[in-house]
């Protein structure tokens, strides 16, 4: 047996399938048998493999696993895409002016077509599926292969850069007798018959076996003569997609197939497989069920930012901050003279209501030391045009220091959003950005009793408050010093201008997400959840 484990850091995989278009948005979900082959031929040449192995290794590594078909083991994931219109030829634009900066300001018109002042634009969808980084994606075959061809596997997998498109960056392995169990197999039938349930169909390309290449070849040959010594043109390019191995096929360059006019490429097939059917359902499901949700239940919604680089863990309260002047900014825009919901701009709440407005929650979800998801939480609810507010935000940018996407991911109550180290129940809770206490200290009011305090305004239970000198980012030890520590906001009363870090522990499991001390509301005296204890 031999099990290929696939991980996605960038929590993206984008193909097309074969013989769509990719403004089809379709997604190739699991990748084919054919383009995971492919990818290991195209690792072999471009990274200079034949100088340690011959290439009849790797034809026979790529025919072994061309003789079975791999059942998936698939994880869950999200069905998304992004749009955008791309310019096309622009041969009715004289030329383009720019400001002094350099930036595009305008065109202007060719003389002789003025009624064109902008080029032509096509909308272009980018689908892909949306994977937790963490999670795998595992092709299991049942096949066995030699100590060399193993060899090859394993380092072909190791030099694997990407799966798909080039924006699929990819993290491969060779699990060694793997004993979890697939979901989705080839099959023609849409029934799992041990279980009964229903099953999605789903058509995937893959190679035939080689036994079966070299008669099907002959045959092409013969039936068109394309063994005779002068050929026309056409005929000559489909001789020159016909190698005459099974993993020659496996290198050809997609154009040349193309034109060519092969439908599908030599030594290729396609088979249905059977894959769960909530496969692509998992979190985007309470995006579907809002009409039916009750408003008042919504009190977090967790949201995903991508882009290069990512912010950094340590300036998690510049990204809270930046997360509702971008919300308020969306809401002046859209709504006009409408007021911001007071549960997004934090004004004019009811008496009493101190922390039941917003917090923006800055994660850093796979420990990388960047921020790569946003937490917005609001005890008072997110509901209506609050929740709508954060649906529609999409882009977050920062003077000088990046630009990024936003994507509503999870949404409901804290209880319900899940991935997050954040959000859920716990009975001990470590900080992951510095604690600032909120109040001047004083003689029996240290920082202790400060947190002891807040605790009791919130309604937790008072917890064991224990001091850690510093915490781990990406294998890094930081202290307070290296995180920003002000808002922008000039006039607020600081108390505390350094921060310190601390461990919680509550006599019973308490809800999170968890934010203290002075910045709260904006990532700062953040603490996550230590599941172990």
């Amino acid at each position: 047996m031999v099990a290929i484990a696939f991980r996605f850091p960038a929590g993206r995989y984008h193909a097309t399938p074969w013989g769509h278009h990719v403004n089809e948005a379709e997604v190739e979900w699991p990748p084919s048998p054919w383009r995971i082959l492919r990818a290991l031929v195209a690792t072999f040449h471009r990274k200079g493999w034949e100088e340690c192995h011959a290439v009849e290794t790797l034809d026979a590594l790529i025919e072994a696993l061309s003789g079975e078909l791999p059942a998936y083991r698939l994880p869950p994931a999200i069905r998304a895409h992004s749009r955008h219109y791309m310019p096309q030829a622009e041969s009715n634009i004289a030329r383009l002016t720019f400001d002094a900066n350099g930036r595009r300001v305008g065109w202007i018109p060719d003389p002789n077509n003025k009624a064109k002042t902008k080029p032509d634009t096509a909308l272009i969808f980018d689908a892909f599926a949306r994977i937790d980084p963490k999670d795998e994606l595992v092709a299991d075959w049942p096949v066995s292969l030699t100590d060399e061809q193993r060899s090859l596997l394993d380092g072909l997998l190791d030099d694997l850069g990407f799966l798909g498109r080039a924006e699929s960056w990819v993290e491969a392995r060779m699990l060694e007798d793997w004993d979890g169990e697939a979901n989705c197999r080839p099959s023609a039938i849409a029934i799992d018959t041990e279980t009964g349930e229903a099953l999605e169909p789903v058509q995937l390309i893959a190679p035939v076996p080689p036994a079966e290449y070299g008669p099907w070849r002959e045959g092409i040959v013969a039936e068109y003569g394309l063994d005779a010594k002068t050929l026309k043109k056409a005929l000559r390019q489909i001789r020159d997609t016909l190698p005459e191995t099974l993993a020659g096929t496996l290198r050809a360059e997609t154009s040349d197939l193309q034109k060519a006019g092969w439908s599908v490429p030599p030594g290729a097939r396609f088979i249905t497989y059977q894959r769960p059917y909530g496969c692509f359902m998992t979190a985007s499901q309470p995006r579907r069920s809002r009409r039916k949700q009750s408003p008042d239940a919504v009190t977090t919604a967790r949201l995903t930012l991508t882009g290069t680089p990512l912010p950094r863990v340590e300036d998690s309260v510049r990204i809270g901050e930046l997360v509702r002047k971008a919300l308020m900014a969306r809401s002046s825009k859209g709504n006009g003279d409408q007021r911001i919901p007071q549960v997004i701009s934090g004004h004019d709440m009811p008496k009493g209501n101190r922390h039941g407005h917003a917090f923006y929650l800055p994660e850093d979800s796979d420990d990388d030391g960047h921020i790569d998801h946003l937490i917005i939480h609001a005890e008072a609810g997110l509901a209506g045009d609050a929740l709508q507010l954060i649906d529609r935000l999409d882009r977050l940018w920062a003077h000088n220091r990046g630009e990024w996407q936003v994507m509503l991911e999870q949404y409901g109550t804290a209880g319900q959003i899940s991935g997050s180290r954040h959000v859920g129940q716990s009975r001990v809770w470590y900080s992951t950005t510095p604690y600032l206490h909120p109040w001047h200290l004083k003689k029996r009011f240290d920082i202790e009793d400060q947190i002891l305090r807040e605790c009791r305004i919130r309604g937790l239970p008072q917890p064991a408050v224990e001091p850690l000198p510093a915490v781990m980012i990406h294998g890094k030890l930081r202290r307070s010093v290296h995180f920003h520590r002000f808002r922008s906001k000039r006039g607020l009363t600081q108390p505390d201008t350094r921060g310190s870090f601390w461990r919680l522990s509550f006599s019973e499991p308490v809800t999170g997400p968890l934010a203290l001390g002075f910045g709260c509301h904006f990532g700062l005296g953040l603490f996550a959840r230590r599941d172990e204890d």
